[in-house]
């Protein structure tokens, strides 16, 4: 591994943006959370004292999140250039316009109006303030939609001519709409929506074993719950929706995924094996007769492509066939902890401590998911990175070795120590709030998130 200055690259980069993607999957959503809250603190009026602190609480968290994913969005986007300079030679006139009109419409949008909403409560009106809340969720759902367009395209490429090698616009709307781009929108929009419930679900619940009579997490922890067992349902409709349309595209990514390893009828579901790609089997397989043909096709006896249809043109078989079992186990996880939750709060209104552990040991398993979801994506287009027209292979860099090795050893060192700090921060945020009067309230006035005292 380490003497191979391509899958050296590709881990590094697969570092970077599965760090930089925990972020943005908290954000998108909870940005959402807040501009709810903001609209419900404008219409009650004096009643909101509870749902305040909730907000002023939870705009912190965001705006810590933000800051992080920030960063080690920069620190990613560098990337293009020092890993894959064969990229952006050659797609470059598609995949520069996308990153900058995620800057220049998204980005810009979310940085100035992020300035309202963290410091202008005191200091704009009212109405303002509530605007600027709604760009600042507005911003990180147009930015997810700028991004997602060009891996889409990447994916399910059109709308482009091809000159002397190189990549060139010919129909815009075609490269951002593109066949993919509809289902993996929605399909990370509804994650993050997990992910940020969760998490508010999670946090909530660690504040109430600190303080069982901490009101505004009661009323935190029973939002978390009602939109996780909204979205993970739907999640799951769309998530079929996304594996019609890949088995579609991307059929070498569905034989990966399911480890079909010849073409054949009435194909079982496997629900779970060994990968031996050495001899195209499942070892010790646990399967559903015809459920693969059923859930892929909606027909029992339908014909699927294997993997013997694409030699050397398909993703390696054991990643994406565990990672996407992984994912589909985190979601079916959220279905069943959320719907308990809400039959628990419906009946007796208040969760028992078990109940409350739960959750709290669960703060971060919306992560968990979109790690799963990221790997069966992007390793699933190996060894393309713009499928079936340009290999990974032909877009690596030329540095050494050793030098990508160092490179990467430094990022994995900071992220750690990013991650751990992320989370303590987050937690002693979450604790401080459960004790009387916030401790940080006096930081909120100094900034104009809280109203002055009387």
């Amino acid at each position: 591994m380490f003497d191979d200055p391509v899958l050296l690259s590709r881990v590094q980069f697969g570092l970077n943006i599965g760090f930089h993607i925990l972020f943005p999957s908290v954000t998108i959503a909870l940005a959402w959370v807040l501009f709810y809250l903001r609209m419900r603190i404008t219409f009650l009026g004096d009643a909101a004292s509870v749902l305040r602190r909730s907000y002023y609480l939870w705009i912190r968290i965001f705006a810590l999140s933000f800051a992080v994913g920030v960063v080690s969005g920069v620190v990613m986007s560098f990337q293009f250039g020092t890993n894959w300079p064969g990229f952006m030679n050659k797609a470059g006139n598609i995949a520069g316009p996308l990153l900058a009109y995620e800057v220049l419409t998204a980005f810009f949008l979310e940085a100035t109006f992020l300035a309202v909403m963290l410091y202008g409560r005191e200091r704009v009106p009212n109405w303002l303030h509530l605007t600027g809340t709604f760009f600042v969720a507005f911003g990180t759902t147009l930015s997810a939609f700028w991004i997602l367009a060009l891996n889409s395209w990447m994916h399910t490429p059109q709308g482009f001519i091809i000159d002397d090698g190189v990549f060139h616009a010919a129909d815009w709307w075609a490269i951002i709409f593109n066949p993919s781009q509809p289902y993996r929108l929605a399909h990370m929009l509804i994650a993050s929506g997990l992910t940020a419930a969760f998490l508010i679900a999670g946090v909530s619940a660690l504040q109430l074993l600190r303080n069982r009579d901490h009101q505004p997490a009661r009323g935190m922890l029973r939002l978390g719950v009602v939109m996780a067992a909204v979205l993970a349902p739907v999640q799951i409709f769309v998530g079929d929706l996304h594996g019609l349309n890949t088995l579609e595209h991307q059929p070498a990514k569905i034989a990966a995924i399911e480890a079909i390893w010849q073409t054949e009828e009435a194909v079982p579901l496997v629900l779970f094996a060994v990968p031996n790609e050495k001899e195209r089997r499942n070892d010790y397989a646990i399967s559903i007769p015809k459920g693969a043909s059923l859930i892929l096709k909606h027909d029992p006896q339908a014909r699927l492509p294997g993997l013997n249809e694409f030699e050397g043109r398909h993703p390696p078989v054991a990643p994406v066939f565990y990672a996407f079992r992984l994912m589909v186990g985190v979601g079916v996880l959220m279905l069943a902890l959320s719907w308990w939750a809400a039959f628990t709060l419906w009946r007796r209104g208040v969760m028992p401590r078990r109940m409350l552990l739960t959750f709290s040991g669960t703060t971060f398993i919306g992560w968990v998911g979109v790690l799963a979801g990221w790997i069966v994506t992007e390793v699933g287009r190996q060894p393309y990175l713009v499928y079936n027209l340009l290999t990974v292979a032909e877009a690596a860099s030329d540095v050494p070795a050793g030098s990508i090795a160092l490179s990467l050893f430094g990022y994995a060192v900071v992220y750690v120590v990013l991650l751990i700090a992320y989370i303590l921060v987050l937690t002693q945020m979450a604790l401080k709030e459960t004790t009387g009067e916030p401790q940080a309230q006096d930081v909120l006035r100094a900034g104009g998130l809280a109203p002055a005292e009387t």
